[in-house]
């Protein structure tokens, strides 16, 4: 269910820019991602940060397209998001010597310290080589091609980069039991 939440927005912007356009779908996406959260909120209680930063991303970005009635800003929008996810890893890491990753899933999740740094790091690159990728097809294509891109490319390259991190993580599971891990 909160996958199907989590892309509840994407899809109603894809569906409503084939329908009506780049600035109907922004409003769309807008409106979703303001009634995804307000749903969270209600039925949780609870709203992560980076959904809060997708909120505020796609008001700034959203509203600068429809108020400048420019596409730019909503193809930038992907990018920024990406960069900031990447870039919130990798400064964690470097400059605080905290790895976010292992604090957001060391509960559900054992692992050595430097399979966590491997796998921050797999999901910094992954999120710069997605933020240039969504640049490069947003400002090479038309928009409807970006568009499919965003929608289908972007998850289809998401499925496949996590099938890869399971098949990583999967050295130190065992027989559905996780392989205990040395302590300092």
């Amino acid at each position: 269910m909160k996958l199907l939440l989590d892309f509840f927005p994407i899809v109603l912007f894809f569906v409503a820019f084939k329908l009506w356009g780049i600035y109907v779908a922004t409003g769309v996406a807008i409106a979703a991602t303001v009634a995804q959260i307000a749903w969270l909120r209600y039925s949780t209680g609870k709203v992560e940060p980076m959904q809060w930063l997708s909120l505020g991303i796609i008001v700034v970005f959203g509203g600068a397209t429809i108020l400048a009635h420019d596409e730019t800003f909503i193809k930038w929008k992907p990018t920024v998001l990406y960069w900031l996810m990447g870039g919130a890893l990798a400064i964690g890491l470097l400059g605080f010597r905290k790895n976010l990753l292992k604090s957001v899933m060391g509960a559900q999740l054992e692992l050595p310290e430097t399979a966590w740094r491997a796998m921050t790091w797999s999901w910094v690159l992954f999120f710069a080589v997605m933020g240039v990728l969504n640049l490069w097809v947003a400002f090479h294509f038309d928009t409807a091609t970006w568009v499919n891109f965003k929608l289908f490319g972007g998850l289809g390259l998401m499925a496949v980069f996590v099938i890869g991190q399971a098949l990583y993580l999967g050295r130190y599971v065992k027989d559905g039991k996780e392989v205990p891990v040395e302590k300092p």
